[in-house]
């Protein structure tokens, strides 16, 4: 096995928890990375989400199609992991799509791996700690924080949102119109708050 890609798996479980290099070796052998297009559906909706993505290359989002209008759900960008929490969790059928918004590269981390691991070390029980991860922007919304707030957060925490998504979408991600988006820029650009 290639130590590059071992390099790689340890950099994206470093976050997750504590695991020696032969766990690490054990995880890399077992994970998958797959190539992806733009617009490629990792996750379709009304499917059962059996697998956690960590972007290695590439910008993700998580979309519900239910209205007129799609609803941007959450937006990965590379290093982050990501999957549908309700569904992997539940083992129910997903809400929401998830879909490349750009080529990339995922590490793909199964239902079933992780449950092989867990087998063979409850060392590898750490891994559900990336079941928080799923919750985390639903503790970011619960917040009730103005538009003005919720600008700053992506600023200060994922700026990078900015450069690889278009402000349509960084405005549904945020649940503001375009235009409140607009005047919100323009506000913090001025100094104002």
């Amino acid at each position: 096995m290639a130590e590059e890609w071992i390099s790689t798996v340890a950099q994206r479980l470093t976050p997750i928890g504590t695991f020696s290099p032969e766990q690490v070796r054990m995880v890399a052998h077992r994970v998958h990375r797959r190539f992806v297009d733009k617009d490629t559906i990792l996750l379709a909706a009304g499917t059962i989400c059996q697998t956690i993505y960590c972007s290695l290359e590439g910008a993700f989002y998580q979309v519900s199609n239910n209205g007129e209008e799609p609803v941007i759900i959450d937006l990965h960008l590379p290093g982050q992991w990501f999957f549908n929490h309700q569904s992997f969790v539940t083992q129910t059928p997903s809400a929401y799509t998830i879909q490349a918004y750009s080529d990339g590269i995922v590490l793909e981390l199964t239902i079933q791996v992780i449950h092989e691991l867990i087998a063979l070390s409850p060392v590898f029980l750490q891994l559900g700690s990336l079941l928080n991860q799923g919750t985390d922007r639903i503790r970011f919304f619960d917040q009730n924080l103005t538009p003005v707030q919720k600008y700053q957060y992506v600023l200060d925490y994922q700026p990078q949102l900015l450069h690889r998504f278009p402000l349509k979408m960084i405005a549904a991600y945020l649940k503001m119109t375009p235009e409140t988006l607009s005047r919100v820029r323009e506000r913090l650009a001025r100094g104002l708050s």
